[in-house]
C-alpha cells in the first residue's frame, strides 16, 4: 500500500464532509424513489447507472425526475417494456449517448422480464451481461441496489485521482480497479466511489484543480500545484 494512504484518504474525507458535491444528493445510489418497493428501487438504480455514462449528475438526476413523473405508472419494468423506443429517447435525450442508451435500456427491459423473473442480476456477471452495463456499473449497483459491495466502482475521477497521487498506475479503469482492490481495505471499497468521486467534482477537478484549496497540497500529494491546476489558469488569463 502507498506509504501515507490512511492520512491522504481521511483527510479527502474531511474535505469531502466539508463541501457538498453533486453525487451527494444526484447519484445513482440516491436515485430510487424510496417509497417504492425495493423491486422497483432496484430497477430505477440500474437504469440511472445506464443513463450515468458520459453524463453529469445534474443532467441525469433531472431525466430520471422526468422518467419517473411522464411514464405512465411511474419508472418501473413494465412502463420501459410498454414505452415506445421514440418517446423513451426523447424523455432521455440530455443525457449522453441517448439512442444507444434507449436501444440498450429497451433490450435490458426484456432480458429483465424474460430471464430474470422481473428483477435485476444480483451478480457482477448478470449485470455485466446486460447491454450497455460494464463493471463501473455493475460494481455499484451491486452496492446501491442489493447492498453487497463486491469490488470498487471505477469511473473518470477515481481512476484519474488515484492515479494522480500515484496510489496505482494504470491506462484503464479496470486496471485501477484491480489495483486499488489489491492493497485497499475493503471496508473502504464503497466508501471510495463517494469519496474520489465528489472529491474530483468540487476540489480535484479534471480542468483547473484547486490546489489551494487542498489539505493533501502541502507535501502529500505529488501532483500538487503541477499540470493543469486554477492557479496556473488564472495566470494564463491574466497573460492572455
Amino acid at each position: 500500500a502507498p506509504l501515507d494512504w490512511e492520512e491522504m484518504y481521511n483527510l479527502t474525507k474531511k474535505m469531502r464532509l466539508a463541501r457538498p458535491a453533486p453525487v451527494d444528493t444526484m447519484g445513482c445510489d440516491v436515485a430510487a424513489d424510496k417509497t417504492l418497493s425495493p423491486l422497483v428501487q432496484r430497477f430505477q438504480i440500474l437504469i440511472s447507472l445506464m443513463l450515468s455514462s458520459q453524463t453529469k449528475d445534474t443532467v441525469n438526476a433531472a431525466t430520471m425526475t422526468k422518467l419517473r413523473a411522464q411514464l405512465p405508472g411511474g419508472l418501473t419494468l413494465e412502463s420501459i417494456l410498454a414505452v415506445e423506443p421514440a418517446e423513451l429517447n426523447s424523455l432521455i435525450a440530455a443525457v449522453g449517448f441517448h439512442r444507444r442508451k434507449t436501444e440498450y435500456i429497451k433490450k435490458a427491459a426484456v432480458i429483465l422480464r424474460d430471464q430474470w423473473g422481473g428483477d435485476i442480476p444480483n451478480s457482477i456477471e448478470g449485470l455485466v451481461s446486460l447491454p450497455g452495463v460494464g463493471p463501473k456499473m455493475a460494481h455499484l449497483c451491486m452496492s446501491a441496489a442489493w447492498d453487497k459491495t463486491m469490488g470498487i466502482g471505477v469511473d473518470v475521477h477515481v481512476h484519474r485521482i488515484a492515479n494522480l497521487w500515484g496510489w496505482v498506475e494504470s491506462t484503464t479503469p479496470e486496471g485501477t480497479r484491480e489495483q486499488l482492490e489489491a492493497w485497499l481495505p475493503r471496508d473502504k471499497w464503497r466508501e471510495i466511489n463517494w469519496l474520489l468521486v465528489g472529491f474530483g467534482q468540487t476540489t480535484c477537478l479534471p480542468r483547473g484543480r484547486k490546489c489551494g484549496e487542498c489539505l493533501l497540497s502541502k507535501g502529500l500529494c505529488r501532483a500538487a500545484f503541477k499540470g493543469d491546476t486554477a492557479a496556473k489558469r488564472k495566470k494564463t488569463k491574466v497573460e492572455s
